[in-house]
């Protein structure tokens, strides 16, 4: 175990090395930079703390002062360079550098991350909860009463879930709410719990206000997983194995859970590592439409305004959290299932 768990960091490490590299030339590929999406777009000279930073030379209206704002933020340099500018701070310092706001103002990409992560993390456990706790018990029961009208109900559901896109169903959910209601998503707290300390009220006022929006985030993988779930279980069903203990006197769903669900939900287990950032990269729209405060807005925002430092952070944290994902589901298989061996 200890020498595979030593393999699979190793790769983790090259694979994150060749992530970085495709996510910086992905940043660069768009035509332009910062620079000049700042001169189409804003007056830096508007911002003091730009005015104090850059000078006379804030204001890049003219090729020549472009040039002179590229020089200072090494927009001028071969890609290369640029690249080991940019991650050699981060693993040595642990430095994710600056970001490039709108406006020309420069913040510590790090502050803005930590603030996002956070929110980010507790809609993303909050949809796998909820997209486990239905999907699992509905897959089971689809199966277990193949062709009757629940598996015909959920069936319908499960493809309507996967064909309505998350961000008209928030729309159209936020409608619902406001106009009969008068219940506003788009913040974590209640106005009386957003300076408290964290308390059991306050855990509670946020499960209730992430409720709609992972609910409506986890409804294309719920859908999905239910039919994960349902057609590996109808395959194991008509195996010997499971006709062998019903022979014996086994109770049905006494069998199903003990024995044929704990090898239909393999595929359940080894898709750990794409849920964290498929629902991150998911939630991009969804957060922006229901106004969250997490990591998709902060990714959007940062390419739109080329922001190429903080958009090659965000796409790095992704893919590290895919690597670690696939880690955790490859070790937590190998526990759940004793027909995988490592190697």
């Amino acid at each position: 175990m200890i020498s595979y768990i030593i393999k699979r960091l190793i790769l983790s490490v090259i694979t994150m090395i060749a992530v970085s590299i495709v996510a910086f030339i992905i940043m660069q590929a768009p035509p332009g930079d910062y620079v000049d999406h700042l001169h189409q777009t804003h007056n830096a000279c508007s911002q003091p703390t730009t005015r104090q930073l850059l000078g006379a030379v804030c204001e890049v209206g003219t090729p020549e002062e472009r040039e002179i704002v590229r020089e200072m933020l090494g927009l001028d340099q071969p890609m290369i360079i640029q690249y080991w500018n940019w991650i050699n701070p981060m693993i040595f310092h642990l430095d994710f550098g600056f970001s490039a706001r709108p406006g020309g103002t420069f913040t510590s990409a790090a502050g803005l991350i930590k603030e996002a992560v956070p929110p980010t993390v507790y809609l993303i456990l909050m949809t796998i909860l909820i997209t486990w706790s239905l999907a699992i018990p509905i897959g089971i029961y689809s199966a277990a009463r193949q062709n009757s009208v629940g598996d015909y109900v959920f069936t319908f559901l499960g493809f309507t879930g996967l064909a309505v896109p998350d961000f008209l169903l928030a729309l159209v959910v936020m409608y619902l709410l406001y106009s009969n209601f008068e219940y506003s998503v788009g913040t974590l707290h209640s106005g009386t719990y957003e300076m408290e300390p964290w308390s059991v009220g306050k855990v509670l006022d946020m499960i209730m206000h992430l409720l709609i929006p992972a609910a409506v985030l986890g409804t294309a993988g719920t859908a999905a997983l239910i039919r994960i779930v349902r057609n590996n279980l109808l395959d194991e069903l008509t195996k010997p194995y499971v006709i062998t203990a019903q022979a014996k006197g086994i109770s049905y769903w006494k069998l199903i859970i003990k024995y044929p669900l704990r090898v239909a939900i393999n595929p359940f287990i080894s898709g750990i590592g794409f849920i964290l950032p498929a629902l991150i990269s998911g939630s991009v729209i969804l957060s922006v439409v229901m106004g969250l405060p997490t990591l998709g807005p902060l990714m959007l925002g940062s390419m739109i305004n080329q922001d190429v430092w903080l958009a090659s952070d965000i796409i790095l944290i992704l893919g590290g959290l895919t690597v670690i994902g696939t880690l955790i589901s490859d070790l937590v298989l190998v526990a759940v299932d004793p027909r995988i061996k490592l190697s």
